[in-house]
């Protein structure tokens, strides 16, 4: 079972997409599994050949558990592997509640011979607005991303008359409070990071006439379904300004800073029934804005639906967390562990501002920096606010 941040202690295996025989390789999503934050497709990290299934689906098990024995292609057949750690024997939370009874089904899922069926994919918010209408999800048909059932498919079947009857309806009470389970996990990660990361706050003003100046240009060229979001241009930013301040890109970890080898910036997302997820997108810095674009709506997209792959929710080397559209001129956020920094943008705001000697009316936003004091200090973390800066002057080179 991989760690899926710092925040999971434990995951339920809701699916499997292999059996045994079945060859992998690096990156194949191979499993399903739901968490706190939504489902999860699990990523395998090695090649070779499925030699068994150790964990079934409906399991919950801790991080680190043993799923399934891949046998590398040069290893021989029948090898031995450390036994798994059964179900029985996983560490409860502290204060979680027991794991929500799984949904029935499909009927009409046809699965592998030999498989067990699948479970049908539910966004956290289908669950919760299935529940309150008293809809059985066995028959829903999933309209979302592969197939997740979504608030609109749970609303479209209670009033198709999909209801379960009054004696079998579940009570309100009873249903499994998935925000619940998100904030917790959520207050266990932001804790941990308080007690054990000496943050450091900077912040700074950022003119950005010329970036929404060249922004209302290439747009004006634009289809609208083509049309670049100013978040683009602060993810590009950030994901360069690190090139040059490399100690804000990486992890702590055993004492020491470790450098992280790509720049995948994790995009803080809030969840329209309330929590907050900051999955990644990968190798920012090497994007086009184009592609940055289309991997952003996706991103949010599929975050939403409750469906994200592993290396999405687990990979991210910084995180950008843009509260404007809230409203907020300035945010100070906390650092997700073992990252050791995060960058904050307010909402564009037009002030006086000076320049050439002269006072004009400029759009202005807030760029902060919360940062880690064991990876760096306040000097580097200036320099760092100061790239990003300078990157916003010319957006032409983003």
């Amino acid at each position: 079972m991989p760690s899926l941040g710092a925040d999971m202690e434990e995951g339920t295996l809701v699916e499997w997409r292999v059996r045994p025989g079945d060859r992998v390789a690096r990156g194949d999503v191979v499993a399903l599994v739901e968490t706190e934050k939504g489902l999860i497709e699990v990523e395998i990290f090695a090649s070779g050949v499925v030699e068994s299934i150790v964990v079934e689906p409906g399991a919950t098990v801790p991080v680190g558990a043993v799923l399934a024995i891949v046998r590398g292609e040069a290893e021989p057949p029948g090898r031995e592997a450390a036994p798994a750690t059964p179900p029985a024997a996983a560490p409860a939370a502290p204060s979680a509640p027991p794991p929500a009874p799984a949904a029935p089904p499909p009927p009409a899922t046809v699965s592998a011979p030999g498989m067990p069926p699948p479970r049908a994919r539910v966004s956290p918010l289908a669950r919760r607005v299935a529940a309150a209408l008293h809809v059985d999800l066995a028959a829903v048909q999933g309209t979302g991303e592969a197939g997740t059932i979504t608030k609109a498919d749970v609303e479209r079947a209670a009033a198709q008359g999909a209801a379960l009857p009054a004696a079998a309806a579940p009570t309100t009470a009873a249903a499994p409070d998935h925000l619940a389970g998100m904030r917790r996990v959520i207050a266990a990660a932001m804790a941990r990071s308080k007690r054990e990361i000496p943050h450091y706050y900077l912040a700074t003003q950022i003119d950005m006439h010329r970036a929404v100046a060249w922004l209302a240009a290439e747009n004006a060229q634009r289809p609208v379904t083509a049309r670049l979001l100013p978040t683009v241009l602060l993810l590009r930013a950030v994901a360069l300004a690190v090139r040059q301040v490399p100690e804000m890109n990486g992890f702590w970890v055993d004492g020491q800073f470790r450098p992280a080898a790509g720049v995948h910036v994790g995009v803080a997302i809030s969840l329209r029934p309330g929590g907050l997820v900051a999955p990644a997108i990968h190798d920012v810095d090497r994007k086009s804005p184009e592609q940055l674009m289309r991997d952003l709506l996706d991103l949010v997209k599929r975050t939403r639906a409750g469906v994200l792959r592993s290396s999405e929710v687990s990979d991210a080397t910084i995180t950008v967390t843009n509260l404007g559209e809230q409203g907020v001129e300035t945010v100070f956020g906390v650092i997700y562990p073992p990252q050791v920094a995060l960058v904050g943008f307010g909402r564009l705001v037009e002030r006086p501002w000076v320049a050439d000697g002269t006072v004009a009316p400029r759009p202005v936003i807030s760029a902060s920096l919360s940062a880690d004091h064991r990876a760096s200090d306040g000097h580097r973390g200036g320099r760092f606010l100061a790239a990003i800066d300078q990157l916003l002057q010319r957006p032409e080179a983003l």
